[in-house]
């Protein structure tokens, strides 16, 4: 049996039949992924004990919320919800970079509109739904989304360990942008682009931005080089980008 249909048959069993059996074993196996997210918030002030609690608090609220309904797979679902968590940890903890008291206010707003959106929803919102609800502009929302990021500021001076034992800089330790995190967040919202994809570049994105694999791991399971699957990836994300854009004007 597929995974995706195995996921559904236990959250079935769950939601409908209450078996307890089966949501254990729904959360045991997506609590990697769930530690997987919080890894991504490691070189913060935040214990790592705590992230990882948070996400594995979003994942059994994904559980229970997800609607049987949806013909996506409960990944797509659970993903956005604990990234979703994640963020909203770190804007309710502290704001390291000064904000305006009237944009942390609305940044609130803005964060609470699309809790309350992506339960009605059962997706998460685009700019244009949160300005709506909210009366605000689009320039309006974006501002306040850019101004929650501001929880959190760590230098790039700042030294972490080295691969080797060494230390090296923050700054020194990242790579190049990738952009296609943030389209995690809007899977619901392109679901139509991604049918509309190949079966090789579904499956490129499965692996980068769910299973979280790097391309390199990517292109040695696929049997490609590096190189390929990167340009596979920026190729679907502009078209998921475009198709982002296209839905909030």
């Amino acid at each position: 049996m597929p995974l995706q249909d195995e996921d559904r048959s236990l959250l079935v069993s769950y939601r409908e039949n209450g078996d307890e059996r089966a949501f254990a074993e729904l959360t045991e196996r997506y609590m990697p992924l769930a530690s997987r997210l919080a890894s991504r918030y490691r070189h913060t002030d935040e214990p790592m004990d705590d992230l990882v609690q948070v996400a594995n608090m979003a994942l059994l609220k994904a559980i229970q919320r997800f609607d049987l309904e949806r013909e996506t797979a409960f990944s797509s679902y659970a993903v956005p919800t604990i990234l979703g968590e994640l963020k909203r940890y770190f804007r309710d903890h502290s704001w390291s970079v000064h904000v305006p008291r009237d944009l942390q206010e609305r940044a609130a707003k803005v964060n609470k509109a699309i809790d309350a959106l992506s339960r009605k929803l059962s997706r998460p919102p685009s700019v244009k739904e949160i300005g709506e609800k909210l009366a605000l502009s689009l320039e309006e929302v974006l501002e306040a989304m850019q101004a929650a990021q501001a929880f959190d500021a760590t230098s790039l001076d700042a030294e972490r360990p080295g691969e080797d034992g060494d230390r090296m800089s923050l700054g020194a330790s990242i790579g190049d942008e990738d952009a296609g995190y943030e389209l995690v967040e809007y899977g619901a919202s392109i679901q139509g682009t991604l049918k509309g994809m190949d079966q090789r570049t579904r499956e490129v994105l499965q692996l980068r931005f769910v299973r979280d694999l790097t391309q390199a791991e990517i292109a040695e399971q696929i049997g490609v080089s590096q190189m390929h699957v990167s340009r596979i990836i920026r190729r679907a994300v502009s078209e998921l980008r475009e198709a982002v854009v296209t839905e909030v004007s």
